[in-house]
């Protein structure tokens, strides 16, 4: 059953006076609701497990943020140290310890990583450390793959996953081609393509960026041996390789996914869990390649909120809060006992469940997926169905087939059970 009075109105007409000013009424498109229909829910607030909207709906959320909130809202250590900090200051511009806290705290977790340059977002990180690459590779080329999604360099605008994913675009308007000529992007999981172009373009390639564990077109795993396989073939070739951890770092385990996978790349990007929360991307290698970024050396990358008191301080009392013994192996536990209960109620109903850690996407599709040519044979107009159904009773998932979904350490025994059939009485009625 739905929630009784269920409403959006408020939400429209917020919705409507947003378009004015907004393009499309949004501040990122996915957003919009434009893949599922209807209109957005405007959020008021959110504390623990829970959001609320302006029409007094409240729903259990998946979507957490897009990733970063692994403790939930408003958690009570990271707001105490942001309150803190606001009062010293929000920013600087200027050097301060906070920076240091958070880059020693990341050092000493993520494998490949002897030093780190704080930005304001993914994008940021992984444009600056393609930079990098360019620089110390002395080549140009760079190697992706389809539908990982890295953020909205020009770039890296090539068959790429989230909102792209979404628009059924390969590339953005306004980028040029020149840009795209040297990106070259082939199907994940995919090793015979990959040596290919690697045999081809083996004294031009730069970098080879990919998402240990791909997020945005939904969550699909590397087959056993691809992400060793792409570490071997590129030591081999002298290319660098980056792993875009902006959603599995410090998410899939305390170092990340090359903690999980046991497997250490040349460049790591950050970010939505270092912030706590709040905009912050990050990139770190050895302190070799670090050594080649202004001031030291020639590869220039600045900004004036880079590192700002806030974020620091969110990152810090979020890292101190995962390093509680236990932390990975009770949220693993936690989602496993989920998605084992999600698993029973969908056989037979032409969903496919992808899982790994705390992280998780249904795919409304017959067959397994595990590139982004299956993820795109996926059911959209069902998948609307059943999201706009479950969001009227109460559920709030991330809005596209083609993202993840995250459970974090305020979703309750009660609140996943309760998920469970919900999904359940949703399924057996629209399918």
């Amino acid at each position: 059953m739905k929630n009784k009075k269920f409403s959006l109105v408020k939400s429209n007409k917020a919705f409507q006076e947003a378009q004015k000013y907004l393009p499309g009424g949004v501040n990122s498109p996915v957003r919009s609701f434009k893949d599922v229909g209807g209109t957005p829910p405007m959020i008021e607030k959110g504390k623990g497990s829970r959001l609320f909207d302006l029409d007094g709906n409240k729903y259990l959320d998946f979507c957490a943020s897009w990733g970063p909130l692994i403790l939930g809202h408003t958690n009570h250590s990271v707001t105490n140290a942001v309150w803190k900090s606001v009062k010293c200051g929000s920013s600087f511009g200027a050097c301060h310890k906070n920076e240091t806290t958070l880059a020693r705290m990341v050092v000493a977790a993520v494998p490949s990583i002897e030093q780190v340059r704080f930005v304001n977002s993914g994008t940021e990180a992984v444009m600056s450390a393609i930079r990098l690459a360019r620089a110390f590779t002395k080549r140009k080329k760079i190697v992706k793959f389809d539908g990982c999604y890295h953020g909205h360099a020009d770039c890296l605008l090539v068959s790429a996953g989230s909102g792209m994913a979404t628009a059924s675009m390969s590339f953005s308007a306004g980028v040029p081609e020149e840009f795209i000529r040297e990106t070259i992007s082939i199907p994940f999981n995919d090793l015979n393509a990959f040596k290919r172009v690697v045999e081809e373009y083996r004294n031009d390639i730069a970098v080879v960026i990919v998402e240990p564990v791909p997020a945005n077109m939904g969550v699909v795993l590397p087959n056993p041996g691809f992400l060793s396989e792409l570490r071997a073939i590129t030591r081999t070739y002298g290319i660098l390789l980056i792993f875009d951890e902006v959603i599995t770092g410090f998410r899939l385990a305390y170092g990340g996914a090359q903690e999980y996978f046991g497997i250490t790349p040349d460049i790591t990007c950050l970010g939505k869990i270092i912030g706590g929360g709040f905009p912050v991307g990050a990139y770190g290698s050895s302190t070799e390649l670090m050594s080649m970024l202004a001031p030291l050396g020639p590869v220039y990358q600045a900004g004036t909120l880079s590192g700002n008191p806030i974020a620091m301080a969110a990152g810090i009392a979020t890292l101190k809060a995962l390093q509680k013994k236990g932390f990975y192996e009770e949220l693993g536990q936690k989602t496993a006992y989920f998605i084992a209960s999600l698993k029973e109620i969908i056989k037979g109903k032409e969903i496919q469940i992808n899982s790994i850690g705390s992280m998780f996407t249904m795919f409304f599709s017959s067959r397994s997926v595990s590139n982004f040519q299956d993820a795109k044979k996926c059911d959209t107009a069902r998948f609307a169905d059943f999201y706009q159904a479950a969001l009227s009773r109460g559920l709030y998932f991330s809005p596209s087939q083609f993202e993840a979904n995250f459970i974090s350490t305020v979703h309750s025994e009660q609140e996943l059970n309760k998920a469970v059939r919900i999904i359940g009485s949703i399924i057996n009625s629209v399918g």
